[in-house]
């Protein structure tokens, strides 16, 4: 999927997850999301010291709208520090920006290293 990775640290993760995006009306998205969505993903809510890059890995013409759970898979590409976050189930908050659109709980973890 990628030609190069560099970490300083461990990673890259690929890990999947129950995640459910947020209704409109409870502060969610307006709209779906599908392939190479980057998100920030936060596992120290609300405290904010805690963000990792990640991209959900969908099927090209698969959508997740809102108010859905779906069990996805997220490659997390900024993993230094990560590995012990993830255990599982773990919860972690799903964010644009400052705005808190969905949450994930960890199922499976496949560390590449």
């Amino acid at each position: 999927m990628y030609d190069v990775l560099e970490f300083a640290g461990d990673g890259p993760y690929l890990v999947e997850a129950e995640v459910t995006l947020y209704k409109t009306e409870d502060g969610g998205r307006h709209t779906p999301f599908t392939q190479y969505y980057r998100p920030n993903h936060n596992f120290d809510w609300p405290e904010n010291s805690r963000m990792f890059m990640g991209q959900f890995e969908l099927q090209e013409d698969e959508w997740v709208y809102p108010g859905e759970t779906k069990i996805l898979n997220v490659t997390f590409i900024d993993s230094i520090g990560l590995r012990e976050l993830l255990t599982i189930g773990r919860v972690w908050k799903i964010q644009e920006g400052s705005n808190v659109i969905s949450q994930a709980t960890v199922r499976y973890v496949v560390i590449n290293t």
